[in-house]
């Protein structure tokens, strides 16, 4: 084979991987300057799809119960207190509950390993999955109709699960979640809490009208909103005709992907492993990320 031909062979290889590196999620979360962030956009962004999933399970077959956004479970509690018809005050406040109890060992997490960011990652990710894996146990062996049935196809009045099951259903899943949400906030990249979009959309439409707003970030504020609605959509067609087994395995199998990932990249040192201190960052800080 002549040089020209190998001179034009190593151009077209080096061209479709530069094409390839300007498609990766992490090209839009690129610091101006330090080490970046690595691979966590993409595994952050699978955990925004995964919050999705778990909502859409929480909301249609646990009855109107959040145990990702907690904003919207101390609402649903409320309504719950007043009497509100569909609205269960035992599941809102086992998902409350649950989900400081997550928070609390997501604290404890970044104690121990927080200076380590695919450290960090890894343990939360592994500890959500078995979690998650406990709450596709419950639902299987619960014998509720929802776990096998479609929540459409369910006679008028005919209960999902039983009260427990519910109530360790939320319990289970709102630890999850809360660990997952104190991992975010401690990695503090920007625009990727995983489990809440308030201050995302608050920044694509404030950075608009004020000047702020870069191509770049606007982008990466869509792509987070679209994993969280593409989880959402997912997760509620499933729920509503196939049951309930079905995407909590679906959201327990990306978590493995995810704690794969992260288990992969604390193989390699890397610049963007360690904790980007406040004073060093303060554009990442949890203030900035909702």
């Amino acid at each position: 084979m002549s040089t020209e031909v190998i001179t034009r062979m190593d151009a077209a290889r080096r061209n479709s991987g530069s094409t390839l590196g300007r498609l990766l999620p992490r090209r839009l979360w690129d610091p101006q300057a330090g080490a970046g962030w690595g691979p966590l956009p993409e595994l952050l962004l699978a955990l925004t799809l995964v919050t999705g999933i778990v909502d859409a399970v929480s909301i249609l077959a646990l009855g109107r119960v959040f145990v990702a956004n907690m904003t919207g479970n101390v609402v649903f509690a409320g309504f719950a207190i007043t009497g509100a018809p569909g609205f269960s005050l035992g599941a809102s406040l086992f998902a409350l509950a649950g989900f400081l109890i997550g928070a609390n060992l997501g604290g404890r997490m970044t104690t121990r390993v927080g200076h380590d960011h695919a450290l960090h990652l890894r343990a939360a990710t592994v500890s959500e999955f078995v979690l998650l894996a406990a709450a596709l146990i419950v639902a299987a062996a619960s014998g509720g109709a929802a776990a096998t049935q479609g929540t459409l196809h369910l006679a008028a009045g005919t209960p999902t699960f039983g009260a427990v099951i519910v109530y360790a259903l939320a319990a289970i899943l709102a630890i999850a979640m809360g660990i997952q949400n104190s991992a975010a906030r401690a990695l503090a990249v920007p625009d990727l809490t995983t489990t809440v979009l308030t201050m995302t959309l608050t920044g694509i439409g404030h950075d608009r009208q004020s000047g702020r707003r870069g191509h770049a970030t606007l982008t990466r504020r869509i792509l987070v909103v679209a994993s969280m609605l593409a989880g959402g959509v997912a997760g509620a067609e499933l729920v509503l005709n196939v049951g309930t087994i079905v995407p909590l395995a679906l959201a327990t199998g990306l978590l493995a992907i995810v704690a794969g990932g992260a288990a992969a990249a604390a193989r390699h040192p890397g610049e963007w492993r360690a904790a980007k201190s406040a004073a060093a960052a303060p554009a990442t800080g949890p203030a900035k990320l909702g």
